[in-house]
C-alpha cells in the first residue's frame, strides 16, 4: 500500500490540517525536555575535590553555585530529607562559599545550624563515601527511559500512537508529584525510574505520530523543528531553577506542565490517531474516518468513492473485509532487510550517544563548570539540527550519516592519541566538533530508522533504537560511579566502534524522497543504492523505458492490474457451468452450422 502517493496526496498532503497538527506536536517537546533535563539539576555530581592548599581554597571559594547545587546535594542524601535553599546571588558575587562542605564534619555542623533556623527544612547528608549515589540516580533515570522506549514502543504498535501518548502522560503526572514528595533516597530512585519510563513513552509516541503525518518533502523539517523546541525547553530550565530555588518546587512546576499537556493534548482534535497506522493494521472503519477528517481539515472535498470500502480494500490488496492485523518483534527477526537496517541504525545511535562522554569530559576544566558545559551542549545541539536541515534533504540520509560518523571517529582518535601533545584550544575545538557530530549521528540515526522501518512495527523497533541510544548515554554516569576508572578503555572501545560503523552504514538503503514503508513486505523490498552515482551516460530509449516523460504509470499500477485480473478470473471460475456457456452445443451427428 502506497499511503503517501495514493491516499495522503489526494487528501491534501501536508495541507492546513496537517500543518496545524505538526505545529501542535512541537510544543510538548519543550515540556518533555524540562522533565528530562531536570535530572541534571536534581542529581548532577559535585565538583571533584581539589588538593589542600591556599590555591585550592581560593579555587573552591570562586566556584559558582549553579542553580541546582542544593538539589545536587538533595538527590544523593541517604536520609531522604529536603536540601537547604541555595545562597542568594549577592552572596555568591561577593565570593561567599556555598553550603557544600569542604570538610564533611564542618559542613554538616554548619548545615545543622542553618536547619535549626529553618524548621521543616532538614539537611541531606552527602559525604564522600556516598557520592556514588548521585551517578546511580542518573543511571537509574536513564534506565527508566530505556525501559519505557521498549515497553511503550510495543504499545504504540498494538494500541495506537494516541492511546500510548495519553496513557504515558496521565501516568507521568502522579509519578512527578511522587518525586517531588519523596521522603528517602530509595523512594526517589524508584519514582524517577518510573517517571523516566512514562516520559519515554510520551516522547516516542509523539515522535512516531508526527512523522506519519507528513509527506516525504516535509518529514525532515518537521522533525528538526521539534528538535529546536526540545533545545528551547533545555534552555528554559535554568531560569525556572533560579525562580523556584527549591528542587521540590521545580519538580512541581515540571509536573504542572505535564498535567497541562495531558489536559490539552488529550483532546482528539489536537492529537488524532494516525490514519496511516490504522490502515496499515487493517482497521478499515477507523482509518476511513481519520482520512476523511484529515482531508476535510486540509480543505479538500473528495467523492464518497474515495472513502468507499472497495477503494480502500483495493489499496490494501484484500478481497474481503480484513480483521485488525498486528505484528510482533518475533516476525521482524525472521526478516532480513528490516532486521539488518534496525540493527545498524541502533548501533550508530548507541555510538553517537556513548562516545559523547569522551568529548564532554574535556569541558570540565572550563569555568563556570556547570553553565559552560550546559549551554555549550545546547548550542551544539542547535548547530547539529541546522546542519541536518541544510544537508540531509539535498545529499541524502546515508551520505550525511556516513560523514558525521567519520568526523566523530577522527576527532575521537585524535584526542585519544594526541591529547598530551595538543594545546588546550585544539583539544577544545576537537571536543566541540566531536560533540556536534555525535549529536548529529544520534538524531539522524533515529530519524533514518523511522523512515526505513515499516509502519506496522515502527513504534517497537524505533523504541529499541532509542533504547540503544540511552544505553550509550548511561555510559557517562556509570563511569562516574567508578570515579572514571577505565575511561581510557571506554574511549578506545567507542572510537573503534565509530570506525566499524562506517562500513555498516554502506549497507543501508536511501529513504530520501520516498514514501514510508507500510507493511513488512514494503520494508523487505528496500534495496541499497550505490554509494556514488555512476558517471557513465546511458542511452535513453523511451520505448523501452518503464517510465517515460509522458507517462504517469508506475510499476505499482501493473501489480494492481494483475491483482484485479486474478480476482476476475477467480470469480469466473466460481460461476456455474451453464452461465459460462457461450455457444450452443452441436447436435449429435450433425454440423452446428446446418441447424439454422
Amino acid at each position: 500500500m502506497e499511503f503517501d502517493a495514493r491516499l495522503l496526496r489526494p487528501a491534501g498532503g501536508f495541507g492546513r490540517r496537517a500543518r496545524l497538527l505538526a505545529a501542535a506536536s512541537w510544543a510538548p517537546n519543550a515540556a518533555l525536555a524540562l522533565g528530562f533535563f531536570a535530572g541534571l539539576l536534581l542529581a548532577a555530581p559535585p565538583a571533584p575535590p581539589l588538593p589542600p592548599g591556599p590555591r585550592a581554597a581560593a579555587a573552591r571559594a570562586a566556584q559558582p553555585l549553579g542553580p541546582g547545587a542544593a538539589q545536587r546535594l538533595g538527590a544523593a542524601g541517604p536520609r531522604g530529607l529536603e536540601p537547604l535553599p541555595p545562597l542568594p546571588l549577592r552572596a555568591r558575587r561577593r565570593g561567599a562559599q556555598p553550603h557544600r562542605a569542604l570538610h564533611p564534619r564542618l559542613g554538616l555542623r554548619a548545615a545543622r545550624r542553618r536547619a535549626a533556623l529553618q524548621p521543616g527544612h532538614p539537611v541531606w547528608d552527602l559525604v564522600c563515601s556516598d557520592r556514588w549515589k548521585v551517578p546511580l540516580e542518573q543511571t537509574t533515570y536513564l534506565l527508566g527511559w530505556l525501559g519505557g522506549c521498549i515497553a511503550l514502543g510495543l504499545a504504540c504498535d498494538r494500541f495506537g500512537r494516541r492511546a500510548t501518548f495519553v496513557f504515558s502522560l496521565v501516568l507521568a503526572v502522579p509519578l512527578g508529584i511522587g518525586v517531588a514528595l519523596a521522603v528517602n533516597y530509595l523512594m526517589l530512585l524508584s519514582l524517577r525510574l518510573l517517571l523516566g519510563a512514562a516520559l519515554a513513552g510520551t516522547f516516542l509516541s509523539l515522535y512516531v505520530a508526527r512523522l506519519e503525518l507528513c509527506d516525504p518533502p516535509h518529514r525532515l523539517m518537521v522533525v528538526m523543528v521539534a528538535g529546536f523546541f526540545w533545545v528551547a525547553g533545555k534552555l528554559l530550565l535554568p531560569g525556572l531553577a533560579v525562580l523556584c530555588r527549591q528542587w521540590r518546587l521545580l519538580q512541581g512546576v515540571v509536573t504542572l506542565t505535564l498535567a497541562l499537556l495531558a489536559t490539552c493534548w488529550g483532546c482528539p482534535s489536537l492529537f488524532p490517531e494516525s490514519p496511516r497506522w490504522l490502515l496499515a493494521t487493517r482497521q478499515l472503519e477507523k482509518g476511513r474516518k481519520g482520512l476523511r477528517a484529515l482531508a476535510e481539515g486540509n480543505g479538500v472535498t473528495l467523492e464518497d468513492e474515495f472513502y468507499s470500502q472497495e477503494h480502500l480494500l483495493a489499496e490494501l490488496e484484500c478481497d474481503l473485509v480484513p480483521l485488525p492485523c498486528y505484528h510482533t518483534l518475533g516476525e521482524v527477526f525472521s526478516t532480513r532487510v528490516i532486521w539488518r537496517n534496525g540493527l545498524i541504525l541502533g548501533f550508530t545511535a548507541f555510538i553517537g550517544s556513548g562516545i559523547r562522554h569522551c568529548f564532554t569530559r574535556n569541558l570540565a576544566p572550563y569555568r563556570p563548570q556547570f553553565y559552560f558545559s550546559y549551554f555549550l551542549l545546547a548550542a551544539l545541539e542547535v548547530a547539529a539540527c541546522l546542519f541536518l536541515c541544510l544537508t540531509v534533504n539535498r545529499f541524502g540520509r546515508r551520505p550525511i550519516l556516513l560523514l558525521c560518523t567519520i568526523l566523530t571517529g577522527i576527532a575521537s582518535l585524535l584526542l585519544l592519541a594526541l591529547t598530551q601533545y595538543l594545546l588546550n584550544w585544539i583539544i577544545l575545538t576537537l571536543s566541540v566538533v566531536g560533540i556536534a557530530c555525535s549529536q548529529a549521528v544520534t538524531m539522524l540515526s533515529i530519524f533514518f530508522a523511522s523512515e526505513v522501518l515499516p509502519t506496522v512495527v515502527r513504534g517497537a523497533w524505533l523504541g529499541l533504537i532509542m533504547a540503544a541510544s540511552f544505553v550509550g548515554k548511561a555510559a557517562g554516569p556509570i563511569m562516574d560511579i567508578q570515579n572514571n576508572r577505565g575511561f581510557f578503555l571506554h574511549h578506545v572501545v567507542f572510537a573503534s566502534f565509530a570506525i566499524l560503523s562506517v562500513l555498516s552504514i554502506m549497507l543501508l538503503p536511501e529513504s530520501k524522497g520516498k514514501g514510508l514503508p507500510e507493511s513488512l513486505q514494503d520494508g523487505e523490498s528496500q534495496r541499497r543504492p550505490p554509494l556514488f552515482r555512476s558517471s557513465r551516460r546511458r542511452d535513453h530509449l523511451p520505448l523501452l523505458s518503464p517510465r517515460s516523460a509522458g507517462q504517469a504509470c508506475e510499476a505499482r499500477d501493473y501489480a494492481h492490474l494483475v491483482t484485479a485480473t486474478k480476482r476476475m478470473l477467480r470469480s469466473h471460475r466460481r460461476t456455474p457451468p451453464r452461465d459460462r456457456q457461450l455457444l450452443p452445443e452441436p447436435a449429435p451427428g450433425g454440423d452446428p452450422q446446418e441447424e439454422t
